[in-house]
């Protein structure tokens, strides 16, 4: 086409018809515009086709992620109702001192309240990457870029409540380095002892004087209180995040 054009220019030019001349200059300069245009689009396509790759490779990898934390935070939900539940039970016998446990129930009761440490671990690092990379911005959905941003807040205040919480049981296992009871009573009868390769002891200290104890008592109540607050609270509206985390994806992932 360039080729047409110019040998028309050379005849225009030779037979001095400028006006012509300018006319098919002016196509010629056109047709060099389209063609880089045209380049333009198809650099921009291919561009745009290797973002939607990029994207598509990131919420797979978030898909992974949330999964796992949110296998990870239904076992710290059971884990954490057992605590209070077992907790609870305990009250019970401290509210009925006719019907008192005997030993090796108590200790494994109090071995299930207050054992487990309650602490949330999420898969965070491909996320986080992206954050800080800048990356968060490759994916298309405004949406679930918003969600993501408010999972990192979220993690941060349920860490500061699960410290309170681990604050409220260290209040009560601190009752157990006092002359009046026993850890070690709790090691020997669930079997922790044995796990840890710890002589058992030939003259055990009872820890059933607790049940009578108001200090033990406020406790365990602050203790209760801080468990179930953190699971209606923080626990169970994050798994709700998940949830609706998990569904943005799934839609966004083109399989």
């Amino acid at each position: 086409m360039l080729k047409v054009f110019r040998k028309i220019r050379k005849k225009s030019i030779a037979d001095k018809k400028i006006s012509n001349y300018l006319l098919y200059a002016i196509g010629e300069i056109i047709l060099v515009v389209i063609g880089i245009l045209i380049a333009l689009a198809i650099d921009n396509a291919n561009e745009q086709s290797i973002k939607r790759e990029k994207e598509q490779i990131y919420l797979i990898g978030l898909r992974d992620e949330f999964e796992t934390s949110q296998t990870k935070l239904k076992e710290l939900i059971t884990f954490n109702k057992q605590s209070y539940e077992d907790s609870k039970k305990i009250l019970v016998y401290m509210v009925d001192q006719e019907n008192l446990p005997d030993e090796q129930e108590l200790a494994n009761l109090l071995y299930n309240a207050l054992a487990f440490d309650i602490s949330f671990n999420p898969n965070n690092s491909l996320l986080m990457e992206m954050i800080n990379s800048g990356s968060l911005k490759d994916i298309g959905n405004p949406r679930l870029r918003i969600l993501l941003t408010n999972w990192i807040s979220n993690i941060e205040d349920i860490a500061k409540q699960e410290m309170m919480l681990a604050n409220e049981r260290d209040k009560i296992l601190d009752m157990f380095r006092s002359e009046e009871n026993s850890i070690k009573t709790l090691y020997d009868l669930t079997g922790v002892s044995s796990e840890l390769e710890i002589p058992l002891s030939s003259d055990r200290t009872s820890n059933r004087n607790l049940l009578k104890s108001k200090e033990f008592e406020n406790n365990m109540l602050m203790f209760i209180l801080t468990s179930i607050k953190t699971e209606t609270l923080h626990y169970n509206p994050l798994m709700q995040s998940i949830d609706e985390i998990l569904k943005t994806i799934d839609n966004e992932i083109k399989e």
